[in-house]
């Protein structure tokens, strides 16, 4: 089976493996040149020795160009054009691509900012009024005007206060606008920015996410107090319903004092926690640090400070809890932390930026211009009360054609940015056409920009180039063996048998074998029909007859193959007659060992099917290589191969 990693390990080299502006040609495959840089790239990945030996390395030229001349062969066979090719060949590139089109040092900023954060914990509060990503711009100036308003109150008047009456966060009858403790990664990202931002005891200014328009207000800061490993135990309670509640905290003090006076912490979880979730685990919870549990919960369990220490019952908006500190530990190092944050930045706003800020630095480089005009204006104009799926406006905007925009001599139309808007016609909760067709045209520049700089990357990155070259190549060397020796070897049933008797004595035997069946029966009866299969029947067609045997109950148990003294006891008795009868199975008891003794050798390929295969590809595969070395002629500058360099 092919496998990715046998076939076309994934192995970025540096730039440096082609030094600039020169690349010699080491040899010519049926006239096409073959450069020094990719030689020294695969030589190199897979010769881990460190110095250079001239026989080494002329025995790799050797292989390298039998390597060459199959992917030539499977490109005049046209394995390149099919469609399974191109698919499996544009799926690698595009998991190859992603570090090349991205800013990594933004990256890399994102990345030490975010560690900086989780070392710091921020109390807040804060004013939420609400307004769609997608809104048209009425709502979004109807929501800005509130919260603006909101903002002068609370120059004069009590956060608090005014949270509870304006607020559109639904937990705010609840919580009075307070949040509590967050650390990086606990909110969404422009919220996590400012909240960072603003000093203790003061308000920020209004602040635009997915939910709408926040106001922050900063209670405190405090260094991270890391993360805690806790098991608790649980009773619910119900709000309103003073019985059920009177019994929770019953319940829970009686529990309390169970595992106060000696009684396993788990054991009492696992059979009285009404948490089921973490009973079924004696208790435990996943690590949690700042922000991710009740304020309640969270500050009992962050009051224990030895290990095995178990708080009193602490009453949540859930219920009654007991907790128990299980581990703490502290911020891993950046290092430790950096694969985990990586993760995590993908998911939320920042997951963008670093492409973002790529993409601007292409804009420049790339001399992008926009064509005055009103270009996008017939495109809104046409859209004016419809929406991008009506057949009326794509009828219309099908029509345009005039130049929209310029970049790296590449000139992009109208006509271009309507396939754009056929493929991607969402927008959202938008109404204003205006607004649908910038943000869309937007999103068009940065897509062309991106498609451009894709079909650049192997003139600007001999790493990319070179691995791209080896999975196209590796592709190909797989199909093309896969046709000429591999599968070919399997179903060549004749050939497999000539190349046999040629060779029956390189499969010789230095101790007998039994060629047989050892075919245990539950009855004389069964045992009876399987002696009259095994005289009448031919050979290749006796065990499709035993199989009927067990059509419905396992009447006979089988077992087929080669074996030498010792594999099986009953072939020991029978086959090689040596030992005592071994001991009958009661289920099975009545057996019979049909076969015959091989001293020498196997009488048929099919004796050693696998190792008779094997070599037979091998033969095939050295008779190809002559074949396409006599085909394909092959040139090898000895100049440029004496300048190989080991890294």
């Amino acid at each position: 089976m092919k496998t990715l990693s046998k076939l076309i390990p994934l192995l970025l080299l540096s730039a440096s493996l082609m030094a600039k502006g020169k690349d010699p040609v080491l040899m010519h495959i049926n006239e096409k040149p073959v450069y020094k840089s990719e030689f020294e790239y695969i030589y190199n990945k897979n010769n881990s020795n460190n110095s250079l030996d001239k026989k080494s390395l002329e025995e790799y030229v050797d292989l390298f160009v039998n390597f060459k001349l199959k992917v030539e062969e499977a490109l005049s066979q046209g394995l390149d054009t099919t469609k399974a090719f191109t698919s499996e060949l544009n799926g690698y590139r595009n998991q190859l691509v992603k570090p090349y089109l991205t800013n990594p040092e933004v990256e890399e900023v994102l990345l030490k900012e975010a560690y900086e954060r989780l070392k710091e914990d921020v109390e807040v509060s804060h004013i939420l009024v609400r307004v769609s990503p997608d809104a048209t711009p009425a709502d979004t100036l109807k929501a800005w005007k509130k919260i603006t308003e909101v903002a002068e109150r609370i120059k004069k008047e009590d956060f608090t206060a005014v949270a509870k009456e304006t607020s559109e966060d639904q937990s705010v009858t609840d919580n009075e606008g307070y949040i509590g403790w967050i650390t990086g990664f606990r909110t969404v990202y422009p919220f996590e920015v400012v909240a960072y931002a603003t000093p203790v005891g003061s308000v920020s200014a209004p602040v635009r996410t997915n939910f709408g328009y926040h106001i922050i207000k900063v209670l405190n800061r405090r260094k991270s107090q890391g993360e805690i490993l806790v098991s608790h135990i649980m009773r619910f309670t119900a709000q309103g319903d003073d019985a059920t509640n009177k019994r929770a905290k019953a319940s829970i003090d009686s529990l309390y004092n169970l595992v106060m006076s000696g009684a396993d912490f788990g054991e009492v979880a696992e059979a009285h926690s009404e948490d089921r979730g973490s009973a079924s685990r004696k208790g435990e919870l996943p690590w949690f640090g700042a922000g991710r549990m009740v304020k309640e919960f969270e500050d009992a369990a962050f009051a224990l400070t030895e290990k095995g220490q178990i708080s009193k019952p602490v009453e949540s908006a859930y219920g009654w809890h007991i907790i128990k500190l299980l581990d703490q530990k502290g911020i891993p190092s950046f290092e430790e932390k950096k694969a985990e944050m990586e993760r995590q930045i993908k998911r939320d706003e920042r997951a963008s930026m670093g492409q973002k800020a790529f993409i601007n630095q292409l804009k420049k480089a790339y001399k992008l211009r926009i064509t005055k005009g009103n270009q996008l204006q017939d495109f809104i104009s046409l859209l004016e009360g419809k929406t991008l799926s009506d057949s009326t406006f794509q009828q219309s905007a099908a029509t345009l054609s005039k130049p929209m925009m310029k970049f790296a001599g590449k000139s992009v139309t109208q006509a271009d940015f309507y396939q754009f808007l056929l493929k991607n016609p969402s927008a959202g909760e938008k109404k204003d056409a205006g607004d649908i067709i910038h943000s869309k045209f937007n999103d068009f520049t940065d897509q062309q920009i991106l498609e451009y700089e894709n079909t650049q990357l192997e003139k600007k990155h001999a790493d990319f180039r070179l691995l791209m070259q080896e999975y196209h190549d590796g592709i190909l060397l797989f199909e093309v063996s896969n046709n000429e020796v591999w599968e070919k070897a399997s179903r060549d049933t004749e050939g497999l048998a000539a190349f046999f008797e040629q060779n029956k004595t390189k499969y010789a035997w230095d101790k007998p074998h039994f060629k047989g069946r050892v075919l245990q029966c539950n009855s004389e009866e069964v045992l009876t029909k399987v002696k009259q299969i095994i005289a009448s029947q031919p050979a290749d067609s006796i065990d499709k007859y035993i199989r009927q045997l067990n059509d419905s109950v396992v009447n006979v148990k089988v077992e087929k193959g080669l074996f030498v003294q010792g594999d099986n006891k009953w072939v020991d008795y029978y086959g090689f007659k040596t030992g005592s009868q071994p001991e009958l199975d009661n289920a099975y008891p009545f057996v019979c060992v049909p076969g015959k003794n091989l001293t020498n050798g196997p009488e048929e390929y099919t004796d050693v099917r696998g190792l008779v295969t094997a070599d037979y590809q091998e033969y095939l595969e050295k008779e190809w290589v002559k074949t396409l070395r006599a085909k394909y002629p092959v040139r090898i500058n000895q100049k440029v191969l004496s300048t190989i360099k080991k890294n």
